[in-house]
């Protein structure tokens, strides 16, 4: 009997395929990094092309070092990140243009002039969210707006729209040749396209944005059966039964699945999700209401969400911009060599700042410098900005529920990090726990797909699979804690306000 089970991770910076057998434990990883595409200042794309046959490519290679055969593999899951707009041709599979990724601004001037006409709450009774250029509705209107012909091709049914699950999934099933068009409900709720309630596209929302039914794709559970590989030869045949956009397979890989329960993953951004079960709990706090996950025919449950935008990006970025380390791993030694901050604090708002504040004004701000101020504690305080961040959306979660946490469950590869997980369960007040896999998205994808496929019997299952690797339990003074959060709070205060027709000038997005 087939009882491995395959998790596709299709995320920000890369591709990763990764191998679980039985007792979900990693038999083999393959992973490939795609280019970060940055037209313009606040624009983000990706290469939907270079993402597939990264997809096509990281599957071989993982199968391959497993020593597996298609045989042994009882189903694929996807997860993806979420919110990032895919448009291509029905007929030929090609993109018509770049993804638009979640972290990009561009639609901003029109999600302010819906603000102004109607308020930032406009659509959260139906959604769940306020209104943001994170959101896909804005960026598919964008490009059926903004590329010639493709409004025309949408309306005559010739355009499928797509976050990444979608574009992945429609590849693997065949693509032109009878490819399955479709998504699951997490990913649907990141739209501004879904009504929370019904699990269906809203026509009163495809009717703000101008946005054809005809493009979108069928909404599915998280767990079932959706089709079989067409695609790639090593795998055909195989099931494709589990969808889940990043965070909601994170928290599905922490075996969080009751009101309540809560994670946190350190990746591109940071994103806390506490389960509220099958009730939708709305957020006056700055939170976001989001599907969690369902599971065949059940009920849908439901999330509050704190999403942060830039954390390991920022890791990234100093790699990549500044050139102050050569590996991002380096950045946890470079800090090391400094006891503290040195005063300064970096407010990584690059696209804004998202939960709780949801300020698209503010912009990356460095406070505090000194001349003693040195690349060591530059790097410091882009670690030291992840924890006070987490520490923002913790403190919103405790506003809108009335109660707080003894523990913070946590995932994500800057978990790996041992002295940022100390520093974050310092300024929280609270034990920090890291599992056994912190590779918890893609173990989220693999346990829906493996449900839905008997690899696993049901939700108790999981359940016992989950292991501590490791708590931090606070060790700084209260008052210190609250001190450097203090000056934190002031630090953010800073970077508000930056955004104005002087800044679009000089930054050249004044233009379409």
């Amino acid at each position: 009997m087939a009882d491995h089970v395959i998790a596709i991770d299709q995320g920000t910076t890369s591709t990763r395929a990764i191998v679980f057998d039985a007792d979900a434990r990693i038999v083999a990883v393959a992973q490939r990094e795609h280019q970060q595409i940055l037209p313009r200042a606040g624009w983000v794309e990706h290469d939907p092309v270079e993402i597939w046959t990264n997809t096509e490519w990281v599957l071989a290679r993982a199968l391959g070092q497993s020593g597996l055969a298609a045989a042994d593999i009882a189903a694929i899951g996807v997860t993806n990140q979420r919110e990032t707009v895919m448009l291509w041709d029905r007929r030929t599979g090609r993109p018509v243009h770049n993804a638009i990724v979640w972290q990009d601004t561009r639609t901003q001037p029109r999600i302010d002039a819906l603000i102004a006409e109607r308020g930032v709450g406009a659509f959260a009774d139906a959604t769940g969210l306020p209104l943001a250029a994170y959101f896909s509705a804005s960026k598919l209107a964008w490009l059926l707006d903004r590329v010639p012909g493709a409004r025309a091709a949408a309306e005559a049914g010739d355009l499928m729209f797509g976050t990444p699950d979608t574009w992945v999934l429609w590849n693997l099933t065949g693509g032109s040749d009878g490819g399955i068009h479709v998504t699951d409900v997490t990913n649907a709720s990141r739209t501004l396209l879904m009504d929370l309630r019904t699990l269906d596209w809203s026509d009163d929302l495809l009717a703000v944005w101008g946005i054809p039914r005809a493009v979108l794709p069928e909404i599915r559970s998280s767990s079932e059966v959706v089709g079989a590989v067409r695609g790639p030869v090593v795998l055909r045949g195989v099931p494709i039964a589990g969808i889940l956009g990043d965070q909601q397979a994170a928290t599905f890989g922490q075996a969080a699945f009751d009101a309540g329960e809560s994670k946190n993953t350190y990746g591109t951004g940071n994103f806390l999700l506490v389960g509220t079960g099958t009730e939708i709990v709305r957020s006056d706090a700055g939170l976001i209401t989001t599907v969690a996950y369902r599971i065949g025919d059940g009920p849908a449950h439901y999330a509050l969400e704190g999403s942060i935008a830039v954390t390991g990006s920022l890791v990234q970025w100093l790699r990549d911009n500044l050139g102050i380390i050569e590996r991002s791993e380096d950045v946890e030694t470079l800090a090391a060599t400094v006891d503290d901050n040195g005063g300064a604090y970096f407010v990584p708002a690059f696209s804004g700042l998202f939960a709780p504040y949801w300020r698209p004004d503010a912009r990356g701000a460095l406070v505090g410098l000194t001349r003693f101020v040195t690349k060591a504690h530059i790097a410091r305080a882009a670690l030291e900005a992840t924890a006070f961040q987490t520490r923002d959306v913790l403190d919103a979660v405790v506003a809108d529920t009335g109660r707080g946490s003894d523990e913070l469950r946590v995932d994500g590869g800057m978990t790996r990090n041992d002295a940022l997980m100390q520093f974050q369960a310092d300024i929280l007040g609270i034990t920090v726990v890291r599992p056994q896999v912190v590779e918890t998205t893609a173990l989220g994808a693999a346990y829906a797909a493996g449900l839905a496929t008997g690899v696993w019997r049901g939700l108790d299952d999981l359940r016992a699979h989950w292991q501590e690797e490791r708590r931090f339990e606070p060790l700084m003074p209260r008052d210190e804690a609250d001190r450097r959060y203090r000056l934190w709070r002031k630090a953010v205060s800073k970077s508000l306000d930056w955004v104005d027709d002087d800044a679009r000038i000089m930054a050249g997005t004044t233009g379409p």
